[in-house]
């Protein structure tokens, strides 16, 4: 036998916080997990198990070579420092400086690659270099993975 179920909320017992909520009209699902709870865990392939906290980037930004932002989560500004040297900044810290990052700079005709300098909890410093190693304008692309502040 078949059953539908239709709800909006889903409580837990004896509590009147939301666990999960369900906007029929935007199709949103909310996953709430300030209800004492350290994460929410997802099953992905097969019977693994994902933090989806810990899962996710934090920090995300495309920016073209004059530092003008394309797109981005969690940037609040792209600071110029140098030629082919710029600081993403965050519109939300990271807890400690020692957290993953990556960037990539776009080429055409040329080898070009992209190399985090520093990062701090608040910005990281992505460079950009053509094959020769020298400093290479380029339109870059970033990511950080770390825990929120």
């Amino acid at each position: 036998m078949v059953s539908t179920l239709k709800l909006t909320k889903i409580q837990i017992p004896n509590s009147d916080s939301d666990v999960i909520s369900l906007d029929a009209s935007t199709g949103n699902i909310t996953l709430n997990k300030n209800l004492g709870g350290t994460s929410i865990t997802v099953q992905g392939e097969n019977t693994a198990t994902t933090n989806l906290q810990q899962g996710l980037a934090k920090v995300w930004c495309n920016h073209s070579h004059d530092g003008s932002i394309q797109d981005s989560f969690n940037v609040s500004s792209v600071t110029d420092q140098a030629t082919a040297s710029h600081d993403i900044n965050f519109t939300n810290s990271i807890s400690n400086s020692v957290y993953s990052a990556g960037c990539g700079a776009f080429g055409t005709s040329q080898k070009t690659f992209g190399v985090i300098r520093t990062s701090a909890t608040s910005s990281y410093r992505c460079n950009t270099y053509n094959d020769a190693g020298s400093a290479d304008e380029r339109d870059t692309a970033s990511l950080a993975h770390g825990d929120l502040a």
